[in-house]
């Protein structure tokens, strides 16, 4: 049995964690922190959630945890890892892991000195498409990948979106809160790894209310074998559609035998190879693709898993370097 303790409740993202821990046989919630009155109500009143901890700090010295899930604003996360593993527990955090990459070398160092886990909600491998996609990807069916683009637009739901994300310094930055999702299913599809940044930018055009909120994010990198990749993980999508547009992170491949490209929001994947008239379509199988707390778990158990604990801390970096030439 895996006791696992909440800290934060700051994001949806975490209480969809909370439903995952809930729900699996292998288990218990022993704890719960959350220091936000408003957020601890909301929590308590969706999730029926038992706080146990006025005390953060407390929380952590309890030796019946083995694992911490954080879910507190985005620039509270990395200390609260941080935290985690030097009180002996393994980590697993709602994206993003942290803000910065000397947060980020902190925790490397400790979970390595310390033998402890450290995962992420890194969801979107759980898409129907994924599957089937690295399989033809990895198959060889595209040729060597030479250029990628996908785009992850967001509504901006200002308003209603949680307030914190427009507070100076709880944010962190628009590439690091969404394109790691995207950056994660490039590296795990191809295989290819970030060779260096090209460009990045960051700027605001929607939040006229917060102008130093910036919402609009594109990038241009260089992967390990020359490709390139272009990205859009702007708030840039209308507020009434919700994430159920075509556009909602979509990814086009271009190879020397052919081109592909699919949707989140779709099982349909387009193909089209080189020597064969016009394009195809491929229809992923409508099956049960599991959950990201299921694969942190085998990895507790030692088992190998394709979202592990250096594929965290290396999309996260990947991720961060991005962010940090848009803040030149």
């Amino acid at each position: 049995m895996v006791r696992i303790a909440f800290a934060g409740f700051r994001h949806p993202h975490i209480n969809l964690l909370y439903k995952y821990a809930e729900n699996n046989p292998d288990v218990e919630i022993v704890a719960a922190y959350e220091k936000d009155p408003a957020a601890r109500a909301a929590a308590q009143a969706e999730l029926n959630v038992k706080f146990t901890h006025d005390n953060m700090d407390e929380m952590l010295k309890e030796d019946y945890i083995d694992v911490v899930a954080i879910g507190d604003y985005y620039s509270a996360r990395g200390p609260i890892a941080i935290a985690a593993l030097k009180a002996g527990k393994h980590v697993y955090a709602d994206k993003p892991l942290c803000i910065s990459q000397t947060e980020l070398d902190e925790i490397e160092d400790l979970a390595r000195q310390k033998g402890l886990k450290v995962g992420c909600m890194l969801d979107l491998r759980q898409n129907k498409v994924v599957q089937p996609v690295y399989d033809f990807i990895r198959g060889g069916n595209l040729g060597e990948i030479h250029a990628i683009f996908f785009g992850g637009q967001h509504p901006l739901m200002y308003g209603t979106r949680a307030g914190w994300y427009f507070e100076e310094g709880k944010h962190g930055g628009t590439i690091n809160d969404i394109a790691v999702h995207g950056i994660d299913l490039v590296e795990y599809l191809t295989g290819l790894s970030l060779k260096r940044v090209i460009a990045a930018r960051c700027w605001n055009a929607f939040a006229k209310e917060v102008p130093s909120f910036k919402d609009c994010a594109q990038f241009m990198a260089e992967l390990s074998n020359g490709a390139g990749l272009m990205a859009d993980v702007s708030y840039a999508a209308p507020n009434s559609s919700g994430y159920t547009l075509p556009f909602y992170w979509r990814f086009t491949f271009w190879g020397t035998k052919g081109v592909m490209e699919f949707s989140s929001v779709s099982r349909d994947i387009l193909v089209a190879l080189d020597g064969k008239p016009g394009s195809e379509i491929i229809t992923a199988p409508d099956i049960d693709t599991g959950d990201c707390l299921s694969v942190f778990l085998d990895e507790l158990k030692g088992k190998k898993t394709y979202i592990d604990t250096e594929s965290v801390f290396r999309v996260t970096r990947d991720t961060l370097k991005i962010q940090e030439h848009a803040g030149r």
